[in-house]
């Protein structure tokens, strides 16, 4: 189909904003998911945003069960899934309502007709058809009675029409990818693999999608198709391939366990948005990866802590409610001293909140959500693809310093996919560690012991010693512990030594210092973020710079300890605003810390910031400094 010559008018653009939007039963995700792998095959620079209700099944035709998928895709580094869909393509009335609002007049507005009788509108609100009243008059709005036409193509399949209804997404993916010039050959590999054992729900498939192309190519409602070449000074050299940031942070833990050597033990309870790890992770037996969907989110962090008792690189996965859950075994892992990762896929709350929704506001409880002074490393990523090296970076930490370690994602990174170079294995860092294997104190009388506390002078790690190795029987727990011999301790001065000395072991760990975007020096305002925010932030200094401002900007990986240079940093300009999806919960840490007035941006919606709402305050910030 790709080679396929037309006479209609050819475009070119340089970057598109396509919205996919419909009922949660209408394969918006998977229609998304296609769109953007023949895209990342085309080899345009790729941002995606899918949104989609908590509901398993919410009410068809309703607002909240409309489901979306937004994809940015150019020929030039791009940074977010774009504040507005050039394109927004919806299946049903529920859909133009719930997205109509985002869509920027004169864009393209593709909509099911078939869908629009009385009573689905009639459950949004419509009391006459947005179709007929010239609400829509502003954009340019294709009708295409998707369903008739999915169900004409699909005749020879005998299928009931409720069944062949069922394939429309496939033929609006059919008319994109016309539309854009996407490749094809991908989707109907996809398509073969995934009803291998179906081969005639497999064709009939492949019929509506190539009866979408069709249509494009022969409807006169369509005149114009686009062209976005690929973005080929985006990429350094090297393969590539889209990832989602779940995916990436599932190959950064087993690349961990493979360059420490280590078997890798995941403890987890499912919950949304970080089950796709466990999925993901449960594939994977052949790298020396064990699963285990415990029975709550206590069972999985303290099977997961026993894993690293035995020598395991131990991990659970959650998002904030299950955090809450495992704080008693994170303070066990900080007492005895063992590595371990806790892997935080951030949503909104409070409590349930909105379970598919993004938020960064578990930033505090990572840092204080403990009882008695229990400090513990945190690293954030900030795009999907990092997630792959926050996920080595979190575990060199966990290893080298003998710690749990808290690695803050969000749903917007674990969702969303982006273009990710695989890196070449000499590249990944060494993470072997040396287990504990003799003796390593002398008593007073000359005896020879091993001291399970006594510890590496330049990290004050303490040793690892695997369970069962001849003479090294050391005990366990939560009571306090004898500086060095590990016995247990009530003694007023050793407790403060011991609190003082796990802190001072966090307050040591080695982290980059924080780099400062600042092009030409002179910005007197610095943009501080951390984790997601980074592509909105980005893309909005890039804004303000176009403008003709200065404005510096840094980003934070490690959020404990924070880098060594960054109150040097901060101190160096007259006013610094904090983005957050929360409430200022960095702002507050940074203002507490280094005395700094920082101004905070928030936001709490769900939704990761748009640029150009990001780029109008850091004016604001600029002009009122």
């Amino acid at each position: 189909m790709t080679s396929e010559v037309n006479s209609k008018e050819v475009r070119r653009l340089d970057r598109v904003i396509i919205r996919f939007a419909g009922d949660s039963g209408d394969g918006m995700q998977l229609t998304g998911d296609r769109f953007t792998s023949e895209t990342a095959t085309f080899g345009n620079d790729l941002s995606t945003l899918p949104n989609f209700p908590a509901e398993i099944r919410a009410p068809a035709g309703t607002l909240p069960g409309v489901s979306s998928f937004q994809v940015h895709f150019a020929d030039h580094d791009i940074l977010t899934p774009g504040d507005a869909p050039n394109v927004l393509v919806a299946m049903n009335p529920a859909a133009l309502k719930a997205n109509i609002g985002d869509v920027p007049r004169g864009a393209e507005v593709i909509v099911n007709t078939d869908e629009f009788n009385k009573r689905a509108m009639a459950k949004v609100g419509y009391e006459v058809s947005p179709l007929e009243d010239g609400s829509l008059d502003g954009f340019s709005v294709h009708e295409v009675p998707l369903t008739t036409l999915t169900v004409e193509a699909l005749k020879e399949f005998g299928l009931s029409r409720k069944d062949a209804g069922r394939s429309k997404n496939m033929f609006a993916l059919g008319l994109l990818s016309w539309m854009y010039h996407r490749p094809t050959e991908g989707t109907l590999e996809f398509l073969r693999t995934k009803f291998a054992k179906k081969p005639d729900i497999a064709e009939a498939n492949i019929a509506a999608f190539r009866a979408g192309w069709n249509f494009g190519e022969t409807t006169e409602d369509f005149a114009v198709s686009y062209e976005v070449e690929p973005a080929h000074s985006a990429f350094a050299a090297g393969t590539y391939r889209s990832i989602s940031g779940n995916l990436a942070l599932s190959y950064g833990l087993i690349a961990a366990g493979q360059q420490a050597d280590l078997p890798l033990f995941l403890g987890s309870y499912p919950i949304t948005p970080a089950s796709d790890i466990l999925h993901e992770l449960s594939r994977h037996k052949n790298f020396g990866v064990s699963t285990f969907q415990a029975e709550d989110e206590i069972a999985g962090i303290g099977a997961a802590l026993g894993a690293a008792f035995g020598g395991a690189l131990g991990v659970t996965t959650t998002s904030g409610p299950g955090v809450a859950l495992k704080a008693e075994t994170v303070g066990l892992a900080v007492s005895l001293e063992l590595p371990l990762l806790i892997i935080d896929i951030q949503r909104g709350g409070p409590s349930t909140g909105l379970p598919t929704k993004t938020e960064q506001a578990d930033l505090l409880q990572a840092m204080y959500g403990r009882n008695g002074e229990a400090p513990v490393p945190i690293v954030a990523p900030s795009t999907p693809s990092d997630c792959f090296t926050a996920a080595l970076d979190a575990a060199r930490i966990a290893l080298t310093y003998r710690t749990p370690v808290m690695l803050l994602s969000d749903g917007y990174l674990a969702n969303g996919t982006e273009p990710w170079r695989i890196p070449e294995v000499d590249e990944l860092p060494d993470l072997r560690v040396q287990f504990a294997t003799k003796t390593n104190h002398t008593l007073d009388d000359g005896t020879e012991v091993f001291w399970p506390y006594k510890r590496d002078p330049q990290t004050l790690a303490r040793p690892w010693a695997i369970p069962g190795t001849p003479g090294l029987e050391h005990r366990i727990g939560g009571i306090e512990k004898e500086n060095g011999s590990g016995n247990i301790s009530y003694s007023p001065s050793n407790h403060d030594l011991m609190v003082r000395t796990r802190q001072a072991k966090i307050d040591g760990i080695e982290v980059p210092d924080v780099l400062v975007d600042d092009p030409q020096g002179k910005a007197r305002t610095l943009v501080l973020g951390w984790g997601s925010t980074y592509g909105p932030i980005t893309a909005a200094v890039r804004r303000v710079r176009r403008a003709g401002d200065h404005i510096a900007q840094a980003h934070l990986r490690n959020l404990n300890p924070f880098p060594r240079n960054l109150g040097e940093v901060l101190a160096a300009y007259d006013k610094v605003v904090v983005p957050e999806m929360n409430l200022g919960q960095l702002a507050t840490l940074v203002r507490a810390r280094y005395l700094v007035d920082a101004f905070s941006y928030n936001q709490v919606n769900g939704m990761p910031f748009k640029a150009e709402q990001l780029a109008t305050a850091l004016k604001e910030a600029i002009d009122n400094g």
